[in-house]
């Protein structure tokens, strides 16, 4: 599932992500394939799983995604 990070707090090691159909997942820093994120985050997207337990739904294997901006038209010269 695809999403975006509202916001993680690196000292509480948890935070929120807004799915792409608009539900607030929380997301521990364990929930992280690799490292939680550090910095700014707001709005950076990401791709994880969603678990429920008993408190409800949580993000799970969650990784930021680069995202590639698609390649400009270059313009033909006059013949």
């Amino acid at each position: 599932m695809r999403g975006t990070l509202i916001w993680f707090n690196e000292e509480k090691d948890h935070g929120f992500i807004s799915t792409d159909d608009g539900e607030r997942l929380y997301v521990h820093g364990s929930g992280f394939a690799d490292a939680p994120p550090v910095g700014p985050v707001n709005g950076l997207p990401v791709e994880f799983r969603v678990v429920e337990d008993g408190d409800g739904r949580r993000a799970e294997g969650a990784r930021l995604v680069q995202e590639v901006m698609p390649r400009r038209a270059r313009r033909r010269g006059s013949r």
